[in-house]
């Protein structure tokens, strides 16, 4: 499918909206194993969240330090990334202008939580927001390094297919930029530069979240990248409507493979610019 789109004319762009159909084909099946689970999380800020997996929704409570307990429950979906690491995603009902992309490492009593929130545009910054929060399980015998920030896709040109009709290429640039370009579907021939953040899980397992400007949407993935010519993601887009009124929310998946990878001299690997 090619583009009837000006790629110059960035006002044409897809609204995110557009690109939802069909956009999920190669999502993963859900999982219940989180079902009937009482989940307590202690962040690295203080904050103390606790969440009661039902079949379809999670009841949770949120308190930062110092400030009062709040309480809701949301719809959610959740993936198993791999044995004992699931990624449960969900929008808040009472806030829908917030989505959060939880990941659990039952295994190693890690998680790891990205707040995804759209505010309003300014010249220099995009008008959607992420923070990523590191913790532990409670009751978890602690183990292995928390989820922290790495470096290790920089460099990495891999191809990921949604489904027969959508692909893209992504360009991992630095710690802090990434290129994708869209090789088939409603977008092809469009392609842009964007402010990335990337988290180590585990050993070849990343979540890669990026913060796209022209059409405005927060995007958070988790890809196992073990096997560089069978690689796996699920994730999830936030952002707006065309008409700028209401959020649009989804989850997808993707299979993808490493196409080549580039190396930079030492003095020169943009790998180490933080």
């Amino acid at each position: 499918m090619r583009t009837t789109q000006n790629p110059a004319d960035t006002s044409t762009w897809l609204p995110l909206d557009g690109l939802a159909p069909g956009f999920d084909a190669n999502k993963a099946p859900l999982t219940g194993a989180l079902a009937g689970r009482r989940i307590n999380l202690t962040m690295a800020d203080g904050t103390r969240i606790a969440h009661k997996f039902g079949t379809e929704t999670v009841a949770w409570s949120f308190q930062p330090p110092g400030h009062a307990v709040q309480e809701g429950e949301d719809p959610y979906e959740a993936f198993e990334v791999a044995p004992g690491l699931f990624y449960a995603q969900f929008q808040h009902v009472s806030s829908p202008k917030e989505a959060v992309s939880l990941f659990l490492d039952l295994d190693s009593g890690r998680a790891l939580s990205v707040i995804s929130t759209i505010g309003t545009a300014s010249p220099a910054h995009t008008a959607v927001g992420q923070q990523f929060i590191a913790g532990t399980i409670d009751g978890a015998e602690v183990d292995g390094s928390e989820p922290a920030p790495s470096a290790a896709l920089v460099g990495g040109r891999v191809l990921w297919e949604y489904s027969t009709e959508h692909a893209y290429e992504h360009l991992y640039l630095s710690p802090h930029w990434y290129t994708w370009q869209c090789l088939s579907g409603p977008e092809r021939g469009l392609a842009d530069t964007d402010q990335q953040t990337t988290y180590e899980l585990r050993p070849g397992i990343f979540v890669f979240a990026w913060r796209e400007k022209v059409v405005p949407c927060a995007a958070v993935t988790v890809a196992d990248h073990r096997d560089a010519a069978a690689l796996r993601s699920h994730g999830s887009l936030f952002g707006l409507h065309q008409d700028g009124s209401q959020p649009v929310h989804f989850t997808f998946g993707a299979h993808g493979r490493l196409l080549s990878r580039t190396s930079h001299p030492a003095a020169l690997d943009p790998a180490l610019t933080w």
